[in-house]
């Protein structure tokens, strides 16, 4: 008895110490699996592409961003790509190229629109232009409307001739992230280079334009009345006229108005193109009968669509200067608003005369900018020897110099997403 006691231990513990060296090496292999799981997930990209939440301020943009120290420099983020829209009519080929010249960089995309009022002569003129630049060849990033829309002032033309732009602009190119228009007769107050160095440390979910659901004397100067644009259906351009009849204010959404100048993102863009949602296609058709339609189609599509309300900076990126109390348009520009604009960190100002002697103190003083040239940034690599244009030679477009320019905009941009500004001026 007591041998066969001995016997059954002995081989209880023979047991045992079999299963003990499978089950060890099988908790350290779960460790270790769960250890590089850790550090893998840790920095995958997948942390990276979270949606925009933005429950504070501090979210969206804090300071050290901004201010990125010098042992993150090898990290800088991607400068991103921007999309322009430049519309002009009779008479403004030649503004054109100007606007174009010294918004110019080869990380962005640009659409060329001289409506149907203009010759086709200018038009045909613009389009040669732009195919035999040296530096608009070889990038391949600027494009001219050639089949000219015919454009009513206050009318849905212009809503639809701004669609059309940034169709193509969809089109030409994946990889951009905002779509700005700017008219012939804006001009930027900063460089490209400062533009895209701040935008780099922003979410590329922010919305920028100038809105607001208080409709005040718009309601029945705007809202109520009912047009007709006659560019919808005529071949000849003639002015809007009105039906006699008037309509409620809408029931089955907000209406939203503000400024007709927008930074808009690419998502926000392709649902007004694509419409997956029926929104866009509903408000397009409301506002083919709305006065001034641009300066309430895109405000009252984001702020009644729960994807995009909450990206929105209540801010239009102009200065402009209105009179008290305000007409139809503003001031126009010139060397006594100079200090004005430069105080206002605004990256655009509009509206100006062609060829205004404020225009070269700006190219001057703001933009480092010679006459004919480029405005200089981190992408221009030819020489300066002989009164030559360092941009007529193209580097790395993903190098940027930014200079004053940029402070003055990070600081517009702060004030604007603040915790006391952002979410109490958001679709209210």
């Amino acid at each position: 008895m007591k041998k066969l006691s001995q016997s059954l231990g002995g081989s209880l513990v023979a047991m045992d110490r079999k299963w003990l060296i499978p089950l060890l090496a099988s908790s350290l292999f779960s460790l270790l699996l769960l250890l590089f799981l850790t550090l893998t997930l840790s920095s995958s990209p997948l942390f990276s592409l979270m949606p925009f939440r933005g429950p504070s301020a501090h979210d969206l943009f804090v300071e050290a961003k901004l201010h990125p120290s010098s042992a993150s420099s090898d990290a800088l983020p991607v400068p991103p790509r921007l999309a322009y829209v430049i519309s002009g009519s009779k008479g403004d080929g030649l503004r054109m190229h100007r606007t174009l010249q010294v918004l110019y960089h080869p990380r962005n995309q640009y659409v060329l629109h001289l409506d149907r009022e203009s010759p086709a002569r200018e038009r045909m003129e613009l389009a040669r232009f732009i195919k035999l630049h040296p530096i608009y060849m070889e990038v391949g990033n600027v494009h001219v409307i050639t089949k000219a829309n015919l454009v009513t002032y206050k009318g849905p033309t212009m809503v639809a001739s701004t669609l059309h732009a940034a169709a193509i602009l969809l089109k030409k190119s994946k990889h951009w992230d905002w779509f700005i228009n700017l008219s012939s007769s804006d001009y930027p107050l900063i460089t490209q280079d400062d533009l895209l160095h701040v935008l780099s440390y922003l979410p590329r979910d922010l919305n920028f334009l100038d809105h607001t659901s208080d409709l005040s004397w718009k309601e029945y100067q705007r809202a109520r009345p009912i047009i007709i644009d006659p560019g919808l259906y005529s071949s000849k351009k003639s002015d809007i006229f009105w039906v006699t009849q008037k309509r409620a204010v809408p029931t089955a959404f907000k209406l939203f108005t503000g400024s007709a100048w927008v930074i808009l993102t690419r998502p926000f863009m392709e649902y007004c193109i694509w419409g997956w949602d029926n929104l866009p296609r509903i408000m397009l058709m409301y506002y083919s009968n709305f006065v001034s339609s641009p300066e309430g189609y895109f405000h009252t599509i984001i702020c009644n669509t729960k994807e995009f309300s909450n990206t929105t900076v209540n801010h239009d990126m102009h200065f402009l200067k209105w009179d008290t109390p305000p007409k139809q348009h503003p001031r126009l520009l010139t060397v006594d608003y100079f200090q004005d604009m430069n105080k206002s960190g605004a990256p655009f100002a509009r509206k100006f005369t062609e060829n205004d002697p404020v225009l070269d103190k700006i190219d001057a003083e703001l933009l480092g900018r010679k006459p004919g040239f480029f405005t200089p940034g981190g992408w221009c690599i030819g020489s300066h020897k002989n009164d030559t244009d360092p941009c007529s030679l193209v580097g790395d477009a993903s190098i940027l110099r930014p200079g004053p320019g940029s402070k003055r905009l990070e600081k517009l941009i702060y004030n604007l997403i603040s915790e006391k500004n952002f979410r109490s001026k958001q679709c209210k």
